[in-house]
């Protein structure tokens, strides 16, 4: 397998290649804050690692196959806002993804894969509800997993192996830790350690833990909000070493995916996040909800006519 950028290819050699032994790797993220010492692009920087990890580590398993890197789309939905977050709307995510997946398929590529490195539930649900798109519309294997890979590692489905990893298990302050750790906190800046260390600020190194419920974490903005620094859970904490080991584990998850997603072993939609299975965070709901509503009304209003001009006939 040898691995191609998309853009840095003309369009004889992309129609040279062999559509069923071709895999293309869309990576999306948008660009958020995350915090006093990290980066806006840290979600685009860590989803790029993972595409061009994910495309050497198919390039040795699979030689006689071939992998497409299409260049990163800084788009995204369900952010934090502040300062340099270019937040997207969540039907414009969708829409985007439609559109370039409906090209690719058109030109007869058979297996698009996302590579994400936002957890937004909005975000996550239009990457997966555009994945699905495609693959009905075109008869392709289109997937996002990588909102099924987050939610199992934050639950900490994944403990264990990074412990076998570490070569140790987890302490118990430092589960405790883990299951805080959401955004800009002990994994994200341990990641940007050691992919881009030029980039983290050393104030990380002092910054105070960030704890917040999961019935504060459902409010908007909730990590700038009332003093909030963007950030949440344990930055002080980060380690490189910590990062090497959860990508490890990550990526042999991410790998038995794909290899059974190209083998057709396994289908797409059973490695979905639970958020699209919950009405508020499909792309549709909000409008639908409206339109609902507006119906509603005009029952109402109809029915209170026909109510008022009964009551005068009947006088």
């Amino acid at each position: 397998m040898s691995v191609h950028l998309l853009e840095e290819m003309s369009s004889p050699a992309l129609d040279a290649l062999d559509r069923a032994r071709t895999a293309v790797i869309l990576t999306v993220s948008p660009l958020e804050e995350h915090g006093p010492h990290l980066p806006v692009g840290v979600d685009a920087i860590t989803a790029r690692y993972f595409a061009e990890t994910l495309g050497k580590r198919l390039a040795g398993a699979r030689p006689d196959w071939s992998v497409l890197l299409a260049p990163t789309l800084h788009i995204g939905s369900f952010t934090f806002h502040a300062a340099g977050t270019v937040s997207v709307r969540q039907r414009v995510v969708r829409d985007t993804l439609v559109d370039y997946g409906g090209s690719l398929a058109r030109a007869g590529f058979r297996y698009i894969l996302i590579a994400n490195g936002h957890g937004g539930p909005g975000h996550l649900t239009a990457l997966e509800e555009a994945a699905a798109i495609v693959s009905r519309r075109h008869r392709v294997t289109m997937a996002s997993f990588t909102g099924h890979l987050a939610w199992q590692f934050l639950r900490g489905r994944y403990l264990e192996k990074i412990g076998a990893a570490l070569g140790r298990p987890l302490a118990d302050d430092e589960r405790t830790a883990f299951a805080e750790d959401a955004h800009g906190g002990w994994w994200e800046t341990s990641l940007m350690l050691l992919l881009r260390p030029d980039l983290v600020d050393d104030s990380y190194r002092t910054l105070p833990p960030a704890r917040y419920s999961w019935l504060e974490r459902v409010v908007p903005n909730y990590a700038v909000r009332n003093g909030g620094r963007g950030y949440v859970g344990h930055p002080a904490l980060a380690d490189p070493v910590f990062a090497r080991a959860t990508t490890e584990v990550l990526m042999a998850e991410a790998m038995a995916i794909v290899e059974g997603l190209l083998d057709g072993t396994r289908r797409a939609s059973t490695h979905r996040s639970p958020f699209s299975k919950v009405p508020v965070f499909r792309t549709n709901f909000w409008p639908a909800a409206a339109g609902v509503a507006a119906g509603l009304g005009a029952v109402a209003l109809g029915v209170g006519g026909w109510m008022m001009r009964r009551n005068r006939q009947v006088s």
